[in-house]
C-alpha cells in the first residue's frame, strides 16, 4: 500500500490516501492528490510496483502484457508533467533488463527501484536548493508561483526548497507567495508550508504580482517546471508566462527550478509540449459552490509555456544552466550520454 498525504484536504486538515492499487495510484494522481512534476514521478514509480504485485501470479508472458497494459494507464494520468512518463520509463528499462529473472525478482527489484527514485529526489532537491542559494541576494524578496515545496516532491522541495535554504542560510529573505488559480496552490499549500517553517511570507493574489514587480518589490522570481524542451521553453502552472514576460519587461531575473529529469530531450521546443485541459467546474465551482452562471464556456489549461528567452537560468542538481540554454541542456545531453 502507497499513503499518500491528501493535497486536496490541505490546508483544513491533515489526511492520506491510501492507494492499494495501480488504478489508485493513477486517480490520486489525476485528482491532485499528489502533485507536483518530481511527486507525480515518484508516485507513479510506486504504482508501476503496485500493478507488479497485482499481476504477480500470472504467467510470465501475461505477466509483462498486463504491467505494459498499467504503465500506460499511469502514463496517461497528467498528460504535461514528464517525470510521469520518466519514471515509468525507468521501470520499464528495469523490467527489460531482467530478461532471465522469475516475475517474482522483478516484482521485488521493482520496489527498490522506486525506493530508489524516492531517495534520489530528495538528494536532487538538496543540490537544486544549494546551487539555487548562490543566486538569492541577502535581505532578498522572492515571489513564487503555485507550490514547489516538499508537497511537490519527496521532500525539500524545488523552487521552495531554494527558498528554505536562503532562509536557513540566514539571508533574512522574505516570500511573496500568488495564490495560483484556479487550484489555490499557492494560497492552500505553498502559505501552509511557510507558515509551518516560520519563512516571513506574504499571500497575494495572482493580479497583484504586476504592481509588485513594476513598483520594484521583487528581487527574483523563482518557479518550478513540469516539462522542459530542448531548447529552454518551459511548462509550468498557468500563469508562469503572465509573470516571465513582466520580469522581462522590469528586468527582474527569473529563474527555472527543476532536476534534470524534467528536461524532455526529444522535445526541440515548447510547441511540442502537451497542455493538460482540466475540469470546467475548477473554474466554475470554489469548493463545490457555483460562482459562474450556467451555460458559461470555460477554458481552463492546467499549464503555460514560458519562452526560454524569458528564463535567467535553470537550476538542476549538476549546477545552473544559463543562457543561451539550447546549448547548456545539450551539454547535459552530452554528459548524461557519456
Amino acid at each position: 500500500m502507497l499513503r499518500l498525504l491528501d493535497q486536496r484536504k490541505l490546508p483544513e486538515r491533515v489526511d492520506y490516501y491510501a492507494a492499494r492499487t495501480y488504478k489508485d495510484v493513477e486517480f490520486a494522481i489525476a485528482d491532485m492528490v499528489v502533485r507536483g512534476a518530481p511527486a507525480i514521478g515518484a508516485a507513479a514509480a510506486y504504482g508501476v510496483y503496485l500493478a507488479a504485485v497485482e499481476y504477480r501470479d500470472l504467467p510470465r508472458e501475461e505477466f509483462l502484457g498486463k504491467l505494459r497494459e498499467a504503465n500506460a494507464v499511469l502514463a496517461a494520468s497528467r498528460p504535461t508533467a514528464v517525470n510521469l512518463v520518466w519514471a515509468i520509463a525507468r521501470m520499464e528499462r528495469l523490467v527489460e533488463s531482467m530478461a532471465e529473472d522469475s516475475v517474482r525478482e522483478i516484482v521485488t527489484a521493482l520496489l527498490h527501484e522506486a525506493e530508489t527514485i524516492t531517495r534520489e529526489d530528495v538528494e536532487t532537491n538538496r543540490a537544486m536548493a544549494r546551487h539555487g542559494n548562490a543566486l538569492v541576494p541577502t535581505g532578498a524578496t522572492i515571489l513564487t508561483h503555485c507550490n514547489t515545496g516538499a508537497l511537490a516532491t519527496v521532500g525539500w522541495g524545488t523552487a521552495l526548497g531554494v527558498v528554505r535554504e536562503a532562509h536557513y542560510s540566514g539571508k533574512k529573505i522574505r516570500v511573496y507567495a500568488d495564490e495560483t488559480r484556479p487550484r489555490l496552490q499557492g494560497a492552500n499549500l505553498t502559505a501552509f508550508e511557510l507558515v509551518e517553517e516560520e519563512i516571513p511570507a506574504t499571500l497575494i493574489a495572482d493580479s497583484v504580482a504586476a504592481t509588485l514587480i513594476r513598483d520594484g518589490e521583487i528581487d527574483l522570481i523563482l518557479v518550478g517546471a513540469d516539462r522542459i524542451a530542448a531548447n529552454g521553453d518551459t511548462a509550468n502552472k498557468i500563469g508562469t508566462y503572465m509573470l516571465s514576460e513582466l520580469a522581462a519587461r522590469f528586468q527582474v531575473p527569473f529563474y527555472v527550478v527543476a532536476p534534470v529529469s524534467t528536461i524532455d530531450f526529444s522535445i526541440a521546443d515548447g510547441c511540442g509540449i502537451k497542455i493538460e485541459e482540466r475540469d470546467p467546474e475548477e473554474l466554475t465551482h470554489i469548493r463545490g459552490v457555483r460562482v459562474a452562471p450556467e451555460g458559461i464556456h470555460v477554458y481552463n489549461p492546467a499549464f503555460d509555456v514560458t519562452p526560454q528567452a524569458n528564463i535567467s537560468g535553470i537550476v538542476t542538481e549538476k549546477g545552473v544552466l544559463k543562457p543561451p540554454l539550447k546549448e547548456s541542456i545539450a551539454r547535459i545531453s552530452r554528459e548524461g550520454k557519456g
